[in-house]
């Protein structure tokens, strides 16, 4: 059991490379979760300012980063979920292991009740789901980032859709990242951003499906469900 989150430690997820079959098995020494990513400023102070209408605190800075334990990532397709307002978003995962670039699609879960008093503890008591396929990524800064394609559906609805030219680059989170997660030699798992919700309004659903589809390359997929926990 994790000391500061309450959330069961578990062992680090296994990913498997697009096309090639080889097997990864990422060490980072944190879980790097990036807010407010949008190149956008003013919408993204704009969108703070939404947040903050409905209690959101805003952030001490934008883009935000979030420092979390590495045993909250699960490829499982069945998470367990303290609270009954919790929700996912779909992001492009960046991982970097041994040195090397890759991309993958995950859900940033998180408790939206607890989001009203500490945007870090509730993304911390929540689990975050990460699909167990990801592809190389060999340079972070790569124009094709722009085209890479999102979604997301939550209970089988539309829940979100775009591409990834309105986020800032991995190579430009990298460059901004805190001291403390900035190693170049550590493996890295950094959650890169989201796109906005079609409705404008967080759904605390059930089953989510993530899918994101690589400009003349693979279509990263991931479905999980949550359940309650007695945690």
């Amino acid at each position: 059991m994790n000391e500061q989150t309450g959330v069961p430690s578990a062992s680090p997820v296994t990913l498997t490379v697009a096309g090639t079959g080889q097997v990864l098995a990422p060490r980072p020494r944190q879980l790097v979760i990036g807010g407010y990513t949008g190149r956008d400023e003013a919408a993204v102070r704009a969108h703070i300012g939404e947040l903050a209408a409905i209690g959101v605190p805003p952030p001490p800075e934008v883009p935000a980063f979030y420092l979390l334990p590495p045993a909250l990532l699960t490829t499982s397709e069945v998470v367990e979920v303290a609270g009954d307002r919790t929700s996912g978003e779909v992001e492009p995962v960046l991982f970097r292991v041994n040195g090397r670039y890759y991309i993958g699609v995950g859900s940033d879960h998180t408790d939206r009740d607890l989001e009203r008093e500490d945007i870090a503890k509730a993304k911390a008591v929540c689990p975050k789901p990460v699909g167990p396929l990801v592809a190389p990524l060999p340079d972070p800064g790569e124009a094709d980032w722009d085209g890479i394609e999102m979604a997301c559906h939550v209970d089988r609805q539309a829940y979100q859709q775009g591409r990834l030219a309105s986020l800032r680059t991995p190579a430009d989170l990298l460059a901004r990242l805190p001291g403390q997660a900035r190693g170049p030699e550590d493996d890295l798992v950094m959650f890169c951003g989201t796109l906005p919700l079609l409705t404008g309004e967080f759904v605390a659903g059930k089953e989510w499906q993530l899918d994101m589809r690589l400009p003349g390359g693979p279509i990263l997929s991931h479905a999980y469900k949550t359940k309650g926990s007695a945690l």
